[in-house]
Formats: structure tokens, C-alpha cells, sequence
């Protein structure tokens, strides 16, 4: 597929081979685009960020990979989670310098004082960057528990996986969370 950078999703969805598979993909991306646009948003914090990650996911799937029919839904989810995760750890985003204004974080924050907007972006900012240096298998738990807020019983059956695993991988990447984020805020590696 010939796709110049800069052209439109919509353009990408018309090169596909047929008009039903041009059809399931618009389906597809009315269907979950605001549920993978929010899940990217969660992890990367930035607006701009969670768009490419969601139009990457799209793209993968009229370029020709298909999600798989038995659970659409959870697919393009865990493909807009990964994305997200990728795009983190390939910046390894300095918190300092990530203190950018965006129209999202100003409607969140416009009854928190300023210093508390800032602290808490600051953090936010933070945790990002430590989810983004754990294992990926337990990144994408840890999201899934405490940023999507499912339940282990949810996360083992869409990892295939069982609950105490699940539940072993979350204690080790909180562990490792917390004393990340204690170097992170001290400014030690």
C-alpha cells in the first residue's frame, strides 16, 4: 500500500482491496476508535501521542493484518495499550522537560490549584516513564489493573493466563514501580 505521510486514515481505509473489507474497517473504527484513543491516552498523557498510537493500530489492520474475529474488541484494546507502551519506551521520556500544556490536561485540572496540576502531571509524568522500563507482559498488566481498572479475573482471561499469575506480576511490578519512582523523584538512575 502506497500511503504518503500526512494523508488521512480515511484515505488508507479507501486503498483496501474490497468494499466489504473498506466497510468492517469503517465499522471497526466507529465501533472502537474512542475506547482505543482513550486507553493510548491513559499511558502516553499526551493527546497528539494517543492519536498516533490509534491510527497506528487502524492502519496495521488495513494494511492487511485482521484482529481476530472470536474478540475484536479486546484486541484492538491490547493493540492500542502495546502501541501506547512502544511509543513510551522508545522516547524514554524525560519527566523534566514534559511539562508541555495541553487542552485535555486544562479541562482536567481547572478546579485543582496550579501547583497541584503541575505536581500531579509531574507525576503522572513520572509514572509513564517507570510503567514504560517494566517487562512488557507485566506493563501491559499493570494498565490493565490499575489505569483500565479491570479486575485480575479479566486481565488472566485476556492474557490467557491464569489469576495468580497475574496477581504474582502485579506485586512485582508494583514493587518495582514504587522504588522507581522513589530514584525518579530523588534524580537518581
Amino acid at each position: 500500500m502506497n500511503r504518503q505521510e500526512g494523508e488521512p486514515l480515511t484515505v488508507a481505509f479507501e486503498n483496501t482491496t474490497s468494499v466489504e473489507s473498506r466497510e468492517e474497517l469503517s465499522h471497526l473504527f466507529a465501533e472502537h476508535h474512542r475506547r482505543v484513543l482513550a486507553a493510548a491516552y491513559r499511558i502516553t498523557g499526551s493527546l497528539a501521542d494517543a492519536e498516533d498510537v490509534t491510527q497506528s493500530v487502524f492502519l496495521r489492520l488495513a494494511t492487511g493484518q485482521r484482529a481476530p474475529a472470536t474478540n475484536v474488541r479486546s484486541y484492538l484494546y491490547r493493540a492500542a495499550i502495546n502501541g501506547a507502551l512502544d511509543l513510551l519506551r522508545r522516547r524514554k521520556i524525560d519527566p523534566a522537560d514534559k511539562l508541555q500544556d495541553d487542552a485535555a490536561m486544562n479541562i482536567a485540572s481547572h478546579e485543582r490549584s496550579p501547583e497541584s496540576a503541575v505536581q500531579g502531571k509531574q507525576l503522572g509524568d513520572l509514572l509513564r516513564l517507570a510503567i514504560s522500563e517494566l517487562p512488557p507482559r507485566a506493563a501491559e498488566m499493570f494498565t490493565l489493573r490499575y489505569l483500565e481498572e479491570l479486575g485480575n479475573p479479566e486481565i488472566a482471561k485476556l492474557m490467557s493466563t491464569s489469576q495468580a499469575v497475574v496477581a504474582v506480576t502485579l506485586h512485582n511490578a508494583r514493587s518495582r514501580l514504587k522504588t522507581r519512582l522513589k530514584q525518579l523523584e530523588r534524580g537518581t538512575i
